[in-house]
């Protein structure tokens, strides 16, 4: 399982990579291999206001139908397009293919995430459930 020391991670498998005033978004190795192969990405909207903890896109696998959440508070100001043509590129590389940033406005909640060896316990932690 790959999880980059450098980010933070949510208890729905989310990640963010903080770059000054923004993040960027995606989901971890664990949820895409979880998932299975992913089919569809529905993305958010360029200029939503969401809260951390909100819904904000949706990933379409062969197995299930999976919402993504904010791990910040904040406006997303890009989506990663190449999503929408090839889906799978979140398997072949999660962390490279993000899903989208933010301009978050209380970079403090940034407090509530797991480091890697947090995330890293948790999962081992989800895959005894």
């Amino acid at each position: 399982m790959n999880i980059p020391d450098e980010l933070f991670y949510t208890e729905s498998h989310e990640w963010i990579r903080i770059d000054g005033d923004k993040g960027y978004i995606g989901i971890s190795d664990y949820a895409q291999h979880n998932l299975g192969d992913i089919v569809f990405v529905e993305l958010p909207d360029i200029d939503i206001e969401v809260n951390a903890g909100d819904q904000f896109a949706v990933i379409e696998s062969v197995k299930a139908v999976s919402d993504v959440y904010s791990p910040l508070s904040g406006t997303i100001i890009e989506v990663n397009e190449n999503l929408e043509g090839s889906p799978e590129l979140l398997n072949e590389d999660p962390y490279e293919n993000y899903i989208a940033v933010i301009a978050f406005t209380d970079i403090s909640e940034k407090e509530k995430l797991m480091s890697a060896e947090q995330y890293e316990a948790f999962c081992i932690e989800e895959d005894k459930k």
